[in-house]
């Protein structure tokens, strides 16, 4: 189901993009946005691993320098029957934990020096279970590439303003529509952000349920989720919004218009829902 409804996301988003550069330029705005998503996607296949370690400042940790945690992703990752991930830190006291990497051979886990302190072994083991459950499902290539194609479509948008304001339109065959253009620039951004947020929120949970499938006791998952959104309410993260949805808890604190504009489901509904998995064993 969590499947079916990312491609869908998927497809709605990319559809988005084609038709907004429609309406901004017609055929040769479509041909430009598909060209440019191309371009930006291939890129990000390739870096955006590299990209994200490098901002946080993300260290790798030798099996020496973090003991636990090294011997924590090994076994979940031999259970999972996966390769083994390279393992980061990353110096940050607020907890959280992600995971990145085009594919389960080029992965990579990281963890903040604030989620090492927070939990218990067996917490930070379904944490990493449900990062590891991201990497088997590529969600992180998912995600990046909804990330990808919703900034494309804001690009877009700003190309439509600005086109607007210097009267740098003109009417012929090929040529988008105007009113085409004025719903491109107000309505796109914000429908392919609410759809980019959605394909979040259901990998989220897709990961949730695999992740406590891995580890064995999706308890030990909710304990840590329960753990990880007071601890990230009382110390935030230094994160940028392009990056959030890569998180496994929001690493903004915010009132109701965050939550409304979340990049993952609510805590309470995620806890629930890996307390049924346990009643169903």
């Amino acid at each position: 189901m969590n499947i079916m409804k990312t491609i869908m996301l998927m497809t709605l988003l990319t559809m988005l993009l084609v038709f907004g550069g429609a309406a901004l330029a017609g055929r040769s705005g479509m041909t430009f946005a598909l060209i440019f998503a191309f371009v930006m996607n291939f890129v990000t296949y390739f870096f955006s691993d590299k990209i994200v370690l490098k901002m946080y400042k993300a260290k790798e940790a030798a099996e020496a320098e973090a003991p636990v945690l090294y011997r924590i992703v090994r076994r979940l990752s031999q259970k999972a029957g996966m390769p083994m991930p390279k393992v980061y830190i990353i110096p940050d006291m607020s907890p959280n934990a992600f995971a990145t990497g085009r594919n389960p051979n080029h992965a990579a886990v990281a963890a903040t020096e604030g989620i090492m302190q927070l939990l218990t072994e067996e917490e930070l083991s379904g944490v990493m279970a449900h990062e590891l459950a991201h990497v088997k499902h590529r969600d992180i290539l998912i995600g990046t590439i909804a990330a990808t194609i919703a900034g494309a479509i804001s690009y877009l948008a700003q190309m439509a303003q600005w086109a607007m304001i210097f009267g740098g339109r003109r009417d012929d065959d090929e040529g988008g529509s105007p009113i085409a253009a004025l719903v491109m620039m107000i309505v796109a951004p914000i429908a392919a952000m609410l759809i980019q947020m959605a394909i979040s929120r259901s990998r989220e949970f897709a990961a949730d349920e695999g992740g406590a499938r891995i580890h064995g006791e999706p308890m030990s998952l909710a304990n840590a989720l329960l753990k990880l959104e007071k601890g990230s309410r009382m110390i935030p993260m230094h994160a940028t919004p392009a990056t959030s949805h890569m998180m496994i808890v929001n690493p903004f604190s915010g009132g109701a218009l965050m939550k409304l504009f979340s990049t993952h489901p609510p805590v309470a509904e995620r806890v629930e829902r890996l307390k049924a998995l346990r009643t169903r064993g």
